[in-house]
């Protein structure tokens, strides 16, 4: 069976975090408290000590080693460049001192907003969700001209009515999609599966949405299409798991997770650079 298509051109550049053209938003909007994922703590609005004047992180290439695992693991969706330069035209939280207040809390509406439509963009590309096509294509479209909408726009959007819809029709085109698995998967969805033993398991078309994956021991487990949307693979071992077909599989929960060399993930996705290049002993 062919390897079901992942989210097209739009939403490879839209909807993919590009650095260069945001103002560092997820380094200074954010809050993080110290913990495994952050060595230090901070707050929402403050800037990160690592933080550049040209808004590029200072320790982009040692952030694992430096106690940011939680960085490398964060996916904004585009929200960054988004806000940047659509909502707020271009301009500069640093230069600017008047648009930071604004510009911090439309940010993490954005990211949740892209996100939704990220979501919804890899439905479509599901050719078994067909039938919900038309009806994901207008909430999509109605997504996409919030985004581009202005500041006061996003601060009033109702996000959790938003989701709820969203959540409904994704709900129905992953039904679909694993329907498409030769066995009839299990339901564990927001199933409590941390640490769990389920090396070399069969969760062939298993609905997993919101399941506690954290530190699973997943070694060798089929996991084609089985619905992993919200799933927290943080520390669960996908050495040699075949995520082939696997919906609603985002990067970030791969670079959550450990894997090798042999582990088999869908089109478009990149292997984290954390993973050996070989199998895990």
């Amino acid at each position: 069976m062919a390897e079901p298509p992942t989210p097209g051109p739009a939403a490879e550049t839209t909807l993919r975090a590009d650095c260069q053209r945001c103002v560092g938003l997820c380094c200074v909007a954010l809050p993080f408290t110290a913990s495994q994922d952050f060595a230090v703590s901070k707050d929402a609005g403050q800037p990160c000590s690592h933080l550049r004047e040209d808004h590029a992180c200072g320790i982009h290439d040692q952030l694992r080693p430096r106690g940011f695992a939680g960085c490398t693991v964060f996916d904004c969706f585009g929200a960054g460049q988004q806000v940047t330069q659509v909502t707020f035209g271009g301009r500069d939280w640093r230069g600017d001192p008047g648009v930071a207040g604004p510009m911090f809390a439309v940010f993490p509406v954005m990211r949740q907003l892209n996100e939704l439509r990220w979501y919804l963009t890899a439905a479509l590309a599901l050719p078994a969700a067909r039938p919900v096509h038309a009806d994901l294509d207008a909430v999509l479209t109605r997504a996409t001209a919030l985004a581009d909408a202005d500041a006061e726009v996003l601060l009033g959007l109702d996000l959790p009515a938003l989701r709820a819809e969203v959540g409904a029709l994704l709900g129905r085109a992953g039904d679909l999609a694993r329907a498409e698995a030769p066995v009839a998967g299990r339901d564990h969805r927001g199933a409590d599966l941390m640490g769990a033993r389920l090396r070399r398991a069969d969760l062939r078309g298993a609905t997993l949405r919101g399941a506690y994956l954290i530190a699973a021991d997943l070694r060798g487990a089929d996991l084609r299409w089985a619905d992993l949307l919200g799933a927290d693979l943080r520390d669960a071992d996908l050495s040699g798991a075949d995520l082939r077909h696997a919906v609603f599989l985002i990067q970030s929960q791969l670079e959550a997770a450990t894997g090798d060399g042999t582990t088999k993930i869908p089109p478009g996705l990149q292997r984290p650079a954390h993973w050996p290049e070989g199998q895990r002993g």
